[in-house]
């Protein structure tokens, strides 16, 4: 197993890429994330670490650059900070996970086993997904409306993904936070609403019907019917 570590911190990433060791995995530490990116070479790590606040390009600077070369690689930010912006902006450009420093390196190995196990199981891709006028084209990441695309980020079109695939069934925030993230969090499930704001404004703003709904008491749910 092969991870790429971007922390500018040396005890701690010596430490991190200990702890790694130990587990038998390798560690590949870099410092500065705008030399990172220059090395970068897509799918050669099975998972990676960015720490935000790093000379060069910031962690979230340097998830963003990755994730245009490299779709799939699981990403975990690490950050002294915890305001949402810094969540979603994270989210918003690629991420998998967050973890606030700071951290018990057994929790941050909890996340990755997780993040791991789900790269490892076979996702089942339909082609096109199609709910009243709005087509989703899994394989491709991209969502139309009325035949025009529609610009999501990596969280947003996989929220649109989750509420697609249940077919109108209301899902609730536990869930679809479950499902984003792999373990449950309170402040997810709070977040949750942001993004579906977020979507509604992409999706359902500018048109009559509306798609993304809400059952008061029970969740979100799919459906050009109320």
């Amino acid at each position: 197993m092969k991870i790429l570590l971007l922390e500018d911190d040396f005890t701690l990433s010596k430490e991190i890429s200990a702890f790694f060791k130990n587990k038998e995995f390798e560690c590949v530490p870099y410092y500065d994330g705008s030399l990172l990116l220059k090395k970068y070479f897509p799918y050669e790590y099975d998972l990676i670490i960015l720490d935000i606040n790093v000379p060069g390009k910031n962690g979230i600077d340097v998830c963003k650059g990755i994730r245009e070369i490299d779709k799939k690689t699981p990403i975990i930010m690490l950050t002294a900070f915890s305001e949402i912006e810094d969540k979603l902006s994270s989210f918003d450009n690629g991420a998998d996970d967050y973890l606030v420093k700071p951290f018990h390196f057994d929790e941050l190995f909890a996340r990755i086993s997780s993040l791991l196990r789900r790269k490892e199981i076979p996702q089942q891709v339909e082609k096109k997904i199609i709910v009243e006028n709005l087509e989703i084209l899994e394989e491709e990441m991209k969502v139309f409306r009325s035949g025009e695309e529609i610009k999501l980020t990596p969280k947003e079109f996989k929220l649109i993904l989750i509420l697609a695939h249940a077919k109108g069934k209301v899902l609730s925030k536990q869930f679809i936070a479950e499902k984003l993230w792999d373990y449950h969090i309170e402040t997810n499930q709070n977040t949750i609403e942001v993004y579906i704001n977020f979507l509604r404004k992409k999706i359902d703003k500018d048109h009559e019907t509306k798609l993304i709904r809400t059952k008061i008491g029970y969740g979100y749910y799919l459906s050009s019917e109320e």
